[in-house]
């Protein structure tokens, strides 16, 4: 099978859906510590959750039974990847990858969420 999406259609965003066991932790975790704003919540309790900083917009989805994967789940550039190190590293986050330059033009490391999710963040050089 061969089907091409005509050239014409223009994507647009796309957001990262993260499943989390504890959506107030993982709320408090991103807005509290890496300064996202919660801009959509839904469901009583809150089963759902829009957050945004800046470019980027992130979805919880409470998922009680959640496993992280053993691979990275969402990729975020960011202006200042030394700083974002060091915040994850306060707040005691897992550093799955050591913050280094890499040889494809990016500075980049790896850190675990509360939920374990595993976010590659990556700086242009």
């Amino acid at each position: 099978m061969n089907d091409i999406a005509p050239r014409g259609i223009r994507f647009g965003r796309i957001a990262a859906m993260l499943p989390v066991k504890d959506i107030r932790r993982a709320h408090d975790f991103y807005v509290g510590v890496l300064g996202f704003a919660k801009t959509f919540e839904n469901g009583n309790p809150v089963g759902f959750m829009i957050l945004k900083r800046d470019d980027a917009e992130l979805h919880l989805t409470l998922q009680p039974g959640h496993k992280a994967p053993p691979f990275n789940v969402a990729h975020l550039m960011v202006d200042d990847a030394d700083a974002l190190h060091a915040l994850c590293e306060a707040d005691g986050r897992r550093i799955v990858k050591r913050l280094q330059d890499k040889d494809y033009g990016l500075r980049a490391f790896v850190f675990e969420d509360p939920d374990g999710n595993r976010i590659d963040v990556g700086q242009r050089l």
